[in-house]
Formats: structure tokens, sequence, C-alpha cells
């Protein structure tokens, strides 16, 4: 009640103000009362959101804050590093929640997934909104197991900056130098935080090194930390030449004081950071040239009379040209150094009018947005995070998708708080976005305000094309920038509870296919059964788990399975004729072709046309070919997997008139899978990356263990008390190495897997292979 009677004040103020006289009253009547019971229904707020306090500020303000004051970042790390420990204490102190949560509890905001909360782990990213100092910041939390490495990809896409999130007792880790690859092809300034600097074993050195070292980046140090481990209080302000202590009795970690170092207090420290900041604005003039000329010109003689703000400004340059990171430190757990990351945030990381984007001269101002990601309510249908390069977003408007070519209505627009929503009447260019009504958008789909627009755009993109001359294609691209999928190593067979349910089932999958472009649905052709591939156990008991929970069904999953691919060894050549009437037409084709291996890695097939057939061929006949060729390559002759590394040469094609291309794509299909089936083959399997942190006492058993599964160790690292033991290992060998690991270790060592690449099986183990599949052994 008492909620209620501050939310009935704020409202008096509210419509008391002179901005409200000039909007539709029924409008601000509606969207304040859905706005009211958002808030009072969902988690219990501080304050609304973005009204600190008791000060009120205007609805127009709340909503679409200038462009420069907007900050889109993701919060990236490797699994346990902390991200969404430090996103709740982000929240807690913008004022957003009144209690501080936790992993470990299962209460947090961003991990409202009933799964996350029991595992304790981001399994979607999640994001939310809030105010820091003027700022408006829409931070997305990123998952860090690797078969939710797609989440990753695709929040990067439409961010402006990230924060990579470090665990200073380990470092580099495995994922770290994912995540860190795929912000780096984004070309995402970013900014790193050595979170866990209370734990025992925590080196801050150590952590700054192998960021200098595993990632091949130059670490800006704006903080030195005061004590390491259980010695760990606060940190040191090195462009600022202060210290922030927290207070030990405060449990929230509000409580923190700044104060100027003293020669008289602290000597050491103050002798410690001058040398610190020397060295940072020797650092920084060294990459920017326009900082150099002011540190040669004015302040040769002593960088102490630098002032901090020139450095700043300078170190916020460095950051966006991505020649340099800037590393902050703290422990989110113990509340200690996450206000400085967030002003850290608002000054070192880029606006959305900072960030190039090329296509965006084509809209001239028009609507252009990215749909990321899409999520499936119970309540209101498919809800499509956006983000908006250009333009205004409004509901009840019309958007036309350039992927699907299909125009949709927006019906409500929402501003994202991990699960709870509030509804606001218009966003600007540079936010995030969530929209209600579109039935048909999928990730990576291209909204515009209409078709003519889209037209428009392609038009000014073409003739900027040929003045540069440059393909059309080329700007083409330019409009529909997606995101890659990988490709999925497992697969397993599902089947509802009865033939009654198969149709709740597929709708199901189609609905979870729509939110996750990673996890791919096909039917067996032989056996009619539905088979799930996705991109590792995790991934696939994550889905089998929310179809039993979301969708009320009791499915049943067959044994995971490797995606093999096949390979050729030698060239073959191969003649079939297909001669076939139909009611009284005639269809004849005769084909000659040639398969041979390719020395690249490709999963596509490489089609070429030998010169004597190149120049007679109709468009229809080429398509009707390669149809014929993609449709072989699907399912080779050892396992019914996938043909890759393969080139296949056309030598004749001859067509009797009237022949459809079905038949000649049929006829091309049979005979390449003769040739391939003459050809000497062999298997490849999936190699994973694998990297395994044991402790000492441990390793002898560990590595035994990994020796019998085939496994190639590269290298065995010391960090600190534990040892990281990294090499390659098949994906066949490592199926539930979680439970066998945690026996042998007893549950102290901790491993991370990734796909490397295919490679060939030995014969011994091919022909076992085989012979299992056969059902010989």
């Amino acid at each position: 009640m008492s909620n209620l009677r501050i939310f009935a004040v704020n409202r008096k103020k509210i419509s008391s103000l002179h901005y409200f006289n000039n909007m539709c009253s029924s409008k601000i009547r509606a969207s304040l009362k859905r706005l009211k019971l958002h808030v009072l229904l969902g988690r219990h707020y501080s304050s609304l959101p973005g009204l600190i306090g008791n000060d009120i500020k205007s609805l127009h303000s709340i909503i679409s804050p200038p462009i420069a004051k907007i900050r889109n970042i993701g919060i990236m790390a490797h699994i346990d590093a902390g991200k969404t420990t430090t996103t709740e204490r982000i929240l807690y102190y913008s004022g957003y929640t009144r209690s501080l949560g936790d992993v470990d509890d299962g209460d947090t905001v961003t991990d409202f997934m009933a799964q996350e909360r029991e595992r304790g782990i981001t399994i979607q990213s999640a994001a939310v909104t809030f105010d820091w100092k003027g700022h408006r910041v829409n931070l997305i939390d990123t998952p860090g197991h690797v078969d939710f490495t797609l989440e990753v990809e695709r929040c990067l896409r439409v961010l402006d900056g990230a924060v990579a999130v470090f665990d200073a007792s380990a470092g580099v880790e495995a994922q770290t130098l994912t995540v860190w690859r795929q912000a780096d092809k984004h070309k995402v300034p970013r900014i790193c935080f050595l979170n866990k600097m209370d734990k025992t074993g925590a080196s801050f050195n150590y952590a700054v090194e192998s960021i200098r070292e595993k990632l091949k980046a130059k670490p800006l140090l704006l903080q030195l930390p005061i004590g390491e481990g259980k010695a760990f209080k606060g940190v040191v302000d090195v462009v600022g030449k202060e210290k922030l202590l927290w207070n030990p009795n405060s449990n929230d970690g509000k409580d923190f004081e700044r104060k100027p170092l003293l020669e008289t207090s602290d000597p050491k420290l103050l002798n410690e950071t001058t040398e610190a900041r020397n060295a940072l604005i020797e650092q920084v003039a060294d990459l920017d040239d326009e900082f150099a000329d002011l540190v040669l010109g004015e302040f040769s003689e002593n960088f102490d009379l630098l002032p901090a703000e020139k450095l700043q400004t300078a170190i916020r340059r460095v950051t966006l040209a991505q020649t340099a990171v800037p590393v902050l430190c703290g422990s989110a757990l113990k509340n200690k150094g996450v206000q400085p990351l967030l002003d850290a945030v608002t000054l070192y990381l880029p606006s959305p009018e900072e960030r190039s984007c090329e296509f965006l001269q084509w809209y001239k101002g028009d609507l252009c947005a990215l749909a990321f990601k899409v999520l499936h309510d119970k309540q209101r249908g498919p809800l499509v995070f956006m983000r908006i390069y250009s333009g205004m977003l409004k509901p009840q408007t019309a958007i036309h998708n350039i992927n699907g070519n299909c125009t949709e209505r927006i019906s409500r627009l929402l501003l994202p708080f991990a699960d709870q929503h509030i509804e606001i009447p218009l966003l600007t260019a540079g936010n995030i976005a969530l929209t209600v009504g579109l039935k048909h958008t999928a990730t990576g789909d291209t909204i515009v305000s209409s078709k003519s627009s889209a037209l428009a755009a392609s038009r000014r993109a073409k003739r900027e094309g040929e003045k540069k001359q440059k393909e059309n294609g080329e700007a083409e691209r330019l409009l529909l920038a997606g995101v890659e999928i990988p490709e999925p190593v497992f697969f397993c067979t599902i089947e509802p509870p009865s033939m009654a349910k198969q149709p709740d089932l597929d709708h199901a999958l189609k609905c979870l296919q729509r939110e996750d472009p990673s996890l791919k649905v096909k039917l067996d052709p032989d056996s009619g059964q539905t088979i799930l591939c996705g991109m590792g156990e995790l991934h696939i008991e994550i889905i089998h788990d929310r179809i039993k929970r979301e969708y009320g069904l009791e499915t049943y999953l067959g044994p995971l399975q490797v995606a093999y691919r096949e390979a050729i060894l030698n060239s073959v050549h191969a003649t079939d004729t297909l001669d076939r009437t139909l009611g009284d037409k005639r269809h004849l084709v005769t084909v000659e072709l040639e398969a041979k291996p390719m020395e690249t890695s490709s999963l596509l097939p490489i089609i070429e046309y030998a010169a004597s057939v190149a120049g007679d061929l109709s468009q229809a006949s080429r398509e009707a070919f390669e149809n014929g060729v993609h449709s072989a390559c699907l399912q080779g002759p050892l396992l019914g997997s996938p043909v890759q590394d393969l080139a296949v040469t056309l030598h004749s094609l001859v067509i009797h008139p009237g022949t459809s291309t079905t038949m000649i794509s049929a006829c091309v299909s049979r005979c390449l899978q003769k040739a391939l089936k003459k050809a000497e083959k062999q298997i490849l399997e999936p190699l994973m990356n694998l990297e395994v942190t044991v402790t000492r006492d441990y390793l002898s058993p560990v590595l035994a263990d990994l020796a019998q599964r085939r496994g190639n160790i590269q290298e065995i690292q010391s960090r600190q008390d534990s040892n990281v033991v990294t090499g390659f290992v098949p994906l066949a060998e490592i199926m539930g190495y979680s439970t066998v690991l945690r026996t042998l270790t007893s549950g102290s060592a901790t491993f991370s897997l990734e796909l490397s690449n295919y490679q060939a099986m030995n014969p011994q183990d091919q022909s076992t292979l085989l012979s299992q599949r056969s059902g010989l052994s």
C-alpha cells in the first residue's frame, strides 16, 4: 500500500507539469495505468524506472533521451566469471531494484528462466534498461557457456560497446577468447573488469598479463587494487589519483568514500599510483597523436599537472579506435568497484552516433531496425527485440520486413526490464526496444517503414555503388546485415508421447526455432522421425526441458549422436541415363560427371563445367544440375552424413526435348551417388578444443583418462595452484565427460569445450564405427 501511495503522489506531481498539458491526456492516462500495473505487479522497485528518489523527470526524458547520452552495452565473459552478479549490482546501484539478487539463491533479475535459476547459469541473453548519471544504458547480459555462443554473437551484432568480465584468479579463459574474437569481428569497443578480486588466489598483475599475452590487447590500467584476496578493500583511481574505500560495515556497498592520495597518509600508494599514471600517460600518448602533442607541448616537464579530463578524453578516443582497452577491477559479489565501472561505461564507451553503420546513409533518416532476438510469451505471443538504427518506432504502425518481404503491424512497444516490460508511446534511433504483434519476423531480419522506403534505399545504394565502381551485390548486402549461424554438432531423435501430440510438438519446435536459430529440426526420410540438431549436450537438454515446462509435452529423446561428415580420397567418373515416360511425355537425360576431392575445406560442393558444355547450357539446366549435386551431397554412402570437400565437374549433359528440370536433378543426383560409391571414402569427425583446469593432485588421472579418449594434449600451463590442460579430443569420446571428470577429481576440476574443426578418422576407428552402426559389434 505504501508503494501505491508513493506512486499516487508521484502521479499527481507528474500530471501537474506543463509538459502533460500539451499531450493527449487520454493516451497518457492509459499508458500510466498500464505502467502502474507493470510496476506494481512485478518486482519491487525502489523508485519508478528512470525516476531516482523523488526527482520526477518528464515522461519524454524517460522514453527518448538524446542519442549522445545512450549507451548500448553487453556484458560478456567465460562461464562463471560473474557477469550476472555484476549486472545485478548495476541495477541495484542505479536504483532499479530494492534487494541484491544472488545467482546461488536463484533470484536475479536477468536470469529469469526456471532452467537458469536451477542451474545458476545464463542461457538466454536478457536486456535491461536503466539510467546512470544522466545517461540511458541498455545493457544485455549474455551467456558464457559454449553451447550458447550464438546468443553472444547476435547481441554483439547490435551493441555499441561491451564490458569483458574476467575472474581475477584465472585471467583469460577458453570462452573469453571466443567472445573476444566475436567482439573483434563486429568491431565492438570494450573495457575490461577484473572481477573476484576478493577470491583466494586473485592476482591483478597475472590477469593483466594474460590480457596482454593471450588476447594480444594493450591494457590501460585505470585502477589499482588496494589489497588482493581476503585483504581486498578498495581501488585506486589512477587517472584522478584518488582512493575509493568501501565501508566494511555496509551490507550493500552503497557507502564508499573517495579520498585524494596524500604524501602524509599514503606515501607508498601515492608513489605506485604516480608511476602507474605516468606509464598510462606515456601509453596513451603512443597511441593518440593529438594527446601526444598536448603532453609534449604543455606538460612535458611535469605529468602531474595534466588535468584528469584531458586524460579521460584521450582514453575515450583510444578505446573507440580499439587500439587499447581500459582495465578496472573490483568484486561484484562483495559489492566493491561496480559504481566506478558504471562511470567508465558512460565515460569511455561509444554512443550510437559514434558507431558508423555504412548502410544508414541509404535510408536518409527513415526507419531502419534490426530484429536480433525473438521470445515467445504465453500471453502476448512473439516478442521481437529490435535495435533501431535510424528513424522512429511507434505502436499501431505498419512496418516492412525486407528479408521476409512482408508487411506487419506493431501493436505495442515495450521497454525491456528482463522479464518485466514497461509500455512506451515511441522510441527513437539508438535504442533497443521490444515489439509485440510481429508474427513472421525472425532473428537477423531488417525492418523498415515501408516497401517503397526499402526500394528507395536500394536505388541510392546502387547509384553509390556504381560511382565507386563496386558490385551492386555489395551495396545490397549492406541492407541486410544478419547473424552467422554455426552448424550443429549433436543430434538426436525426439518423439511425442503419442501421435495425437505430434502437431503440438511441431508447433513447440517451430516456436523454439524462431527463438534460437542454432537449433535445427529435420525429418528422417527413412524412419519419419523428428531429429533435433543442436550445439551440445546442454543445449539439447535445455530444449527438451523447455518443451516439457513451457508447452506441457512429455517428449522422449533418443541417444545423442555425433554429426559426422564424409569425404572422398580419389577422383572418379560416372555416367547415368534416366529414361521415364509420364503420361504421353518422355523424359530422357544422360549425364557424365567427375567427382574429386578438394584441398581446401568446404561444406558446400564446388561445381565446375567443362569447356565443351559451359556455353551450351541454359540457366534452367544449370540450376537443375546444381540442385541435383546439392541433394546428393546431403547423404554420403557410408553413414548417410553430409559429404564435404568435394568438387564436381560436368562433362556432358544430353537432354531430350520436353524433359522436366526435376528429372534432370534426379538423374544428376543418382549419377553423383554412383560416383561417390565407387570412390575411396573416409569419415570426418568433429574435433573439440578442450581446456581442463585441475589441481596438481588430480593432474595424472585426468591426463590418463584423456589418453584413453584419443585426446591430443597440446600444453599444460601453471595457473597459481592449478594446472590448465589444453588439447584436442574427438567429440564422440567426450560425451558425458562432466560426470567422469567430477568423479576423477572429487568435483574440483572444470572444463570447457569448443568446436575446432573436422578431422579424418584413422582406418581402425572408422571400421569400428561402421561396425557399430551396422549392428555387427
